[in-house]
């Protein structure tokens, strides 16, 4: 047999707000000025809570905790992208994800405190709970997106995780999953360059994790992950073309985790301070802030109510969530099985 050379892949890269806040007009998506202050409204606020969260774990007010620094544009550029009744699979840091779609910021803070019942979704949201082990929840959103399908519902599935997430099982089956059935899901990467103490080069030997999408015959895109308006549009794209049938979308938004990888991690014994320094002109906030002033949407006076109010919502919810009873410690056995077994009912009394 004469041998054929298969079309090589070239991953599409997008890139619209620049470190200096610079835009390339014809990529840039259609946002209302209300929409940009949004925007970065809610980027204070993640910022906000994020350091409040940081302080609190300190104090033994939380439980270890998952910061989100340095990653909140490609959470909050792509949940701005999707509507309540879209559904969405997050994995341990998204909580820029859950504060854009309104969950409440009180719950999110008892969830962390170690009270399951901070993950009790509202009636009017459609996402999921925290989920800690590494890409369990993508075969969950190939199936939830499978039964969208089914049903014909105009939805779209999103699910969220790092880049230590791509070596999973997991993802290659929820991936070919999606691919296979042309489902209606979103996979969002956020690429933070390090799982735990593994860096990126350490997890594949691909050029880019987006190419990993074409495997399983759909599209992958790389995005700057410090890029809302970039994050955005890739993924309102991604969620149009799902919703009309048109299969799934795997999305790299290539960013940074500015912290540790969680409260009881130390990041200063695998990675170097020069790296670090390196991204901090990257930075997310900053970057849109650039942007809003020179579009006369930004000012001290503004800044200054963004934080205030973001200060007063946090302050609110900590103390919500710190006025709640602790629960009672029998619920731990109330929903594992349909009836109390007998060694539940003894460890029940050793209560």
């Amino acid at each position: 047999m004469p041998e054929r050379i298969i079309e090589s892949i070239n991953v599409r890269r997008l890139d619209i707000l620049n470190e200096k806040g610079d835009v390339d007009e014809q990529l840039m998506p259609s946002l209302s000025d209300d929409d940009i202050k949004r925007m970065y409204e809610l980027l204070v606020l993640s910022r906000t809570f994020d350091h409040r969260a940081l302080n609190l774990q300190r104090e033994g007010r939380l439980g270890t905790y998952a910061s989100i620094l340095g990653q909140e544009a490609s959470q909050i550029g792509s949940a701005f992208a999707l509507e309540k009744t879209d559904w969405i699979f997050p994995s341990f840091r998204e909580m820029g994800v859950y504060i854009t779609m309104g969950y409440p910021v009180y719950m999110l803070f008892q969830y962390w405190s170690g009270d399951e019942r901070g993950v009790k979704t509202p009636d009017d949201l459609n996402i999921f709970p925290v989920c800690v082990p590494v890409g369990t929840q993508i075969p969950h959103a190939s199936g939830a997106a499978m039964a969208i399908k089914y049903r014909g519902d105009k939805k779209a599935v999103a699910v969220y995780f790092g880049d230590g997430g791509t070596s999973e099982g997991d993802f290659h089956e929820g991936l070919n999953m999606a691919g296979v059935f042309k489902l209606p899901v979103v996979f969002i990467c956020q690429n933070n360059q390090w799982a735990i103490s593994v860096p990126r080069e350490k997890q594949t030997a691909s050029r880019t994790l987006a190419q990993k999408a074409y495997a399983y015959g759909f599209e992958g895109i790389q995005v700057d992950g410090n890029d809302i308006f970039a994050v955005y549009k890739a993924t309102k794209d991604a969620v149009d073309k799902a919703k009309k049938g048109e299969g799934p979308t795997l999305i790299e938004c290539v960013t940074y985790r500015m912290s540790d990888h969680t409260t009881a991690d130390d990041a200063a014994r695998y990675r170097l301070k020069e790296e670090v320094e390196i991204w901090k002109p990257k930075d997310p906030v900053l970057r849109l802030k650039l942007f809003m002033e020179r579009k006369g949407l930004w000012n001290e006076d503004y800044q200054k109510e963004a934080e205030e109010k973001a200060r007063a919502a946090v302050d609110e919810a900590v103390k919500m969530e710190e006025a709640i009873g602790h629960p009672d410690p029998k619920d731990m056995f109330t929903y594992t099985y349909a009836k109390p077994t007998a060694r539940q009912q003894k460890q029940m009394e050793g209560l």
